[in-house]
């Protein structure tokens, strides 16, 4: 940790997310005593029992962001806010670019303007690759970036701006997270759709048959856990790492989708049938999706921990229990 901060101070855009709530976690068990934990949320309230803050904050409005930033000071900003759903991405676009770019822009110009010695994280995704995935080979940071849909085009806009930003001084690197999940993640994502359906057939509130999008295509799939251990690394590390830099965070491994169904099916008592839905089937998916983490393994020195089948069997079980 860089001895210029008597005391660290993080902000997490969207730390009330998915992957949010894991970071945040996460960060408190990580950091030196006396730091602090902000989270913008569109749910602030009260600090918590866990010494975490949660502040107001609509990444899309420039001004507030500004306020935020002069108010709370961070050394850190870890920037997740942004819609990562596929569908609700492409169902509206106009408000997906807004988020997912506008607001990294916003972010970014404010900690220029407010508190130009702050570390900027940026997490952006491995979805900015798209068609380059059909290569078939692990992706590495120098791959051009060619995303496939809204949600790709977006962040890879955002994460594109922010290289350049930093190349004018701005304190920031970009975080490029392949497929993750783990137990909390919206049915949104295919992972949690299917164990979502396999644990309501167990309880007889759907008849056993499954209905899923293609299952041919392959993609790098990480544990959550795994993904926020890199971003913790991140910013442990960050006055060590090479300004502007793109990290991949991903294993090294695709998995078909078809595999990864049948892992969780195995996991089942029940015997269930599967049908393609064509309402589910993305034309603009790429046939496979994985990265190359190597650099993330040399300069985080990180590497994902999780097998999947514990991860996948977590999932699943936490969809028993709700």
């Amino acid at each position: 940790m860089s001895a210029d901060f008597a005391r660290v101070r993080v902000l997490v855009t969207g730390g009330d997310g998915f992957v949010g709530r894991y970071l945040v976690r996460a960060l408190a068990a990580a950091l030196p005593a006396g730091h602090a934990i902000i989270v913008g949320t569109h749910r602030p309230g009260p600090e918590g029992t866990d010494g975490v803050r949660r502040v107001a904050l609509d990444v899309t409005n420039a001004e507030e962001v500004s306020s935020v930033l002069a108010a709370e000071r961070p050394t850190h900003v870890l920037h997740l806010a942004a819609i990562a759903a596929i569908q609700a991405a492409r169902q509206d676009v106009r408000r997906t670019w807004a988020v997912n770019f506008s607001g990294a822009l916003n972010v970014a110009l404010a900690i220029g303007e407010t508190v130009p010695g702050c570390r900027l994280l940026y997490c952006s995704s491995g979805a900015v690759y798209g068609g380059n995935g059909r290569a078939g080979h692990p992706l590495d940071e120098g791959a051009p970036l060619d995303p496939a849909d809204a949600y790709g085009a977006s962040k890879a806009a955002a994460d594109l701006m922010v290289g350049q930003m930093a190349k004018q001084g701005l304190r920031a690197i970009r975080l490029r997270p392949f497929n993750h999940t783990g137990p909390g993640q919206s049915e949104n994502f295919a992972v949690p759709s299917f164990a979502a359906q396999i644990a309501k057939i167990e309880r007889g509130e759907q008849e056993p048959v499954m209905q899923v999008g293609s299952l041919i295509n392959r993609r790098d799939f990480l544990d959550v856990r795994d993904v926020v251990d890199a971003y913790v690394r991140a910013v442990m590390r960050f006055d060590d790492l090479p300004s502007g830099c793109a990290l991949n965070v991903a294993s090294g491994h695709a998995l078909s989708m078809r595999e990864v169904l049948d892992m969780l099916l195995a996991l089942s008592p029940n015997q269930i049938e599967v049908r393609e839905d064509p309402g589910r089937v993305r034309s603009s998916d790429a046939s496979v999706v994985v990265g190359d983490a190597s650099l993330a393994r040399r300069l985080l020195d990180w590497e994902p921990q999780s097998a999947i089948g514990a991860t996948l069997s977590s999932v699943l079980d936490h969809y028993r229990k709700r």
